[in-house]
Parts: C-alpha cells; sequence; structure tokens
C-alpha cells in the first residue's frame, strides 16, 4: 500500500494503493479491502482486486498498516493457530 488517506469525521476513509501486475494507482474505499492477522508477520496482509485489471493482490502488513487498517474500518480476520 503505497499509503493512506485521512478519514474526516462522518466520512468512511480512504487507501491508496497500487498494483503489482498493472502498476495502475488507485484509491480504495475500506469495503474494498481485507485484513488478515495472523500469529506472525507472515501470516498477516492485507489483499484487494485491483480495480483496473482484476487481479487479486496480497500485501504484508505490519504493525503500522494493520493499525491504519483496522482504524479505518477494513474488515479483519483473524486466524487462529489449531496447535
Amino acid at each position: 500500500m503505497s499509503g493512506f488517506g485521512h478519514a474526516v469525521e462522518g466520512a468512511p476513509a480512504v487507501f491508496r494503493a497500487g498494483c503489482p501486475d498493472c502498476r495502475s494507482r488507485f484509491v480504495l474505499a475500506a469495503t474494498a479491502l481485507r485484513l488478515v492477522m495472523g500469529a506472525s508477520e507472515r501470516t498477516t496482509f492485507y489483499s484487494f482486486t485491483c480495480p483496473d485489471c482484476g487481479a487479486g493482490v496480497r500485501k504484508p502488513a505490519g504493525e503500522r498498516i494493520v493499525e491504519l487498517l483496522a482504524r479505518g474500518g477494513v474488515r479483519t480476520l483473524r486466524l487462529h493457530s489449531t496447535v
């Protein structure tokens, strides 16, 4: 994710993103993203579908990105260990 938009109170959050396949840059609403939180950094990521080429995009999410996406209202799926 190349950057984050600032949420205005009462307005939905938007996020700047880019597609590694077609190199397009765009703005996505929080509803267009999904955050997956796993037990480690390797299993924590966010994903979206490129609105230009339709490619599924999956990118790692560090602590800062997790915090910003969660605060921005992005749907979150928490993975649980079965061990």
